[in-house]
């Protein structure tokens, strides 16, 4: 084989090594990963991805890192990141970029923050996916049958943590805002307590007549107790 040969065969091989390192970090900017979850939404809130189509945010989905999210003059948009447990509420105008664990300021007023105890954090982070199942008429989420259970005294004291947290976070928030209802739900869901559920879901109808998310958990959870 000849020098001009090989040195044919060392630029394909250069060539096809920098196709497949591009084409692996396309995969890796179209992959990339959810860094926070929205709980709160109102008036004009939209977010433009690094990769994908740009949209309105909503309640209750997730942010990706590097999703830039403007706000409208009169919008708000609240949420939480996953990392840091770090909760920020922006008001429009604004425009800022989701980073890892906070957000960069890109344009406007700077947002007001706080950090969630881990417990209300990991409770509220599974909102999504108990309002997803019960749109789809699911049983329980982890096998078994969804029945309403006896609680042990040491869940008792779970619950009654979760309780003050949920009369703190009906203090700190709007009085239209039904997270904490939702925290609290899903907290009581872990233990299949209907019957205390069915009091939250009614409070969440209360505040918000029209939510579709309350009217899915509302429906799902009287299938379970007519059962």
């Amino acid at each position: 084989m000849g020098d001009r040969t090989r040195g044919d065969m060392k630029r394909h091989l250069a060539s096809l090594l920098f196709a497949v390192t591009a084409a692996t970090g396309g995969t890796a900017l179209a992959q990339l990963a959810d860094a926070a979850l929205v709980n709160l939404v109102s008036g004009d809130v939209s977010y433009v991805p690094q990769a994908g189509t740009p949209g309105k945010v909503r309640p209750f989905m997730k942010l990706r890192e590097g999703d830039r999210i403007n706000v409208a003059a009169g919008g708000q948009v609240r949420f939480v990141f996953f990392e840091s447990a770090r909760q920020e509420l922006w008001t429009g105008p604004a425009s800022f970029r989701a980073g890892k664990a906070v957000a960069e300021p890109i344009s406007g007023k700077a947002a007001d923050t706080t950090n969630l105890p881990a417990g209300v954090w990991q409770r509220t982070a599974r909102i999504p996916e108990l309002i997803q199942y019960a749109k789809l008429g699911g049983g329980q989420l982890r096998g078994g049958v969804a029945r309403q259970r006896k609680v042990s005294l040491d869940q008792q004291a779970t619950l009654a943590q979760a309780r003050a947290g949920y009369e703190k976070m009906r203090r700190d928030m709007p009085a239209n805002d039904i997270t904490p209802e939702l925290y609290l739900y899903a907290a009581l869901y872990e233990f299949l307590v209907y019957d205390e559920m069915k009091i939250v879901v009614a409070e969440m109808r209360r505040k918000r007549p029209d939510d579709e998310d309350a009217k899915a958990l509302d429906a799902w959870l009287a299938s379970r107790m007519s059962r």
